[in-house]
């Protein structure tokens, strides 16, 4: 399914419509995601991308590990991504981002269940789905969703705060994921070999496959980054 600016405008309308008109309260959860992108007769990464939307104008927060909250309309402001994540520039977004990733997939192959696995599987498919329909916004979506996913299983709650700046550095990359629709299969491979480590329950080569698709990453974007490990492909 072509996920298209003029399908997530519509749906971010008939959520508005829906929260207007009290069919989700605030403080209740919206459906599960499979649940509500089959009511909007959606797919998933449409649905995400609507989400997010609805998140920059206040009116709702995605809640890591449970699902969609919905905010009180008569006070939402819009969401600003902090001065310091915007003019970040691609270099700083991925150092940031080997700094933490890696340890994040180690501690959730430590702990994760088979239902979060699964969850994480789904994104993948959604990135299948995009690279096979030849879409790369869906693909963009799918890839920064998949990482999102990786850190909504991060339980501890310090993290919590640091990883949301990463999500945000993430998505301010969003740009030049998609002038680079050709490597999307390699990201699909390589976030692949990262959830196999997971599920395997492999800590250390959990991390490094992720250390080594950040890595690619910087590469297929010029950028070879500068890092103080002495082995930093292992």
């Amino acid at each position: 399914m072509i996920t298209s600016s003029t399908v997530v405008n519509g749906v971010v309308e008939k959520l508005r419509q829906a929260l207007a008109r009290g069919q989700w309260r605030c403080g209740e959860m919206l459906p599960g995601q499979r649940e509500l992108a089959e009511q909007l007769g959606i797919s998933r990464p449409s649905l995400r991308e609507a989400v997010t939307v609805l998140e920059t104008l206040g009116l709702v927060r995605s809640m890591p590990g449970k699902g969609v909250l919905v905010l009180d309309a008569d006070s939402a402001e819009p969401t600003l991504v902090p001065a310091a994540v915007a003019e970040a520039s691609l270099e700083d977004v991925l150092q940031l981002r080997y700094t933490l990733e890696p340890f994040i997939v180690g501690l959730v192959a430590q702990s994760i269940s088979n239902q979060e696995t699964g969850q994480l599987r789904l994104t993948l498919m959604d990135m299948r789905e995009a690279l096979d329909a030849d879409d790369a916004e869906a693909g963009v979506n799918a890839y920064i969703a998949f990482h999102e996913a990786l850190f909504a299983l991060t339980s501890n709650p310090i993290f919590q705060s640091v990883v949301q700046q990463t999500s945000n550095a993430l998505k301010q990359s969003a740009q030049v994921l998609r002038k680079s629709p050709e490597h999307l299969a390699a990201r699909l491979e390589e976030n692949e070999a990262v959830v196999r480590a997971i599920r395997n329950k492999d800590s250390a080569q959990a991390s490094a496959q992720m250390r080594r698709h950040i890595l690619q990453e910087g590469r297929r974007m010029g950028i070879e980054l500068k890092i103080p490990d002495e082995q930093p492909g292992r």
